[in-house]
């Protein structure tokens, strides 16, 4: 676990017992991604949005209000590395970034990075939310996505 640059960019790692390949398609498809959450804050997505490369963008209802974001992906590496920067319906990305950075130990078992990065947010409004987003909350994303990858 680090945080650096005044807690703006936030990680939080651990092995998960299971291939890379079935860890990043729980990832990729916007679909899976309320089921480990641990933030509580994505509600649902539309299925058939399997992120391919970057450039794609996809859509995720929030808990809170119901509001939808699109989400633009800024990094892809199949299997490897997926990032992206959420904005609202229309807007360009207010400047934070989720990454998910997988790295295969061996056949069956993956060490897994989620960060939240917020070094580029341009939306004074926005950095109280930003600075709530802590290496604990990202964590427990890690653990439900273990515990749904482990199965």
């Amino acid at each position: 676990m680090t945080s650096h640059d005044d807690a703006r960019v936030v990680s939080a790692s651990r092995e998960i017992a299971a291939p890379a390949a079935h860890i990043f398609e729980l990832i990729a498809d916007p679909a899976q991604q309320p089921r480990w959450d641990g933030n509580d804050n994505l509600a649902q997505a539309p299925g058939g949005q399997r992120v391919r490369g970057v450039g794609d963008m996809f859509t995720m209802t929030l808990t809170k209000d119901s509001a939808v974001r699109e989400n633009h992906v800024v990094e892809f590496d199949e299997g490897r590395r997926i990032a992206w920067r959420p904005a609202e319906p229309g807007q360009a990305p207010p400047g934070h970034l989720w990454r998910w950075e997988l790295e295969p130990i061996d056949a069956s078992s993956t060490r897994v990075t989620h960060t939240y990065d917020w070094t580029e947010l341009t939306d004074a409004g926005r950095y109280r939310r930003a600075r709530a987003t802590t290496t604990e909350k990202l964590r427990s994303s890690l653990d439900r996505l273990a515990a749904l990858a482990e199965r």
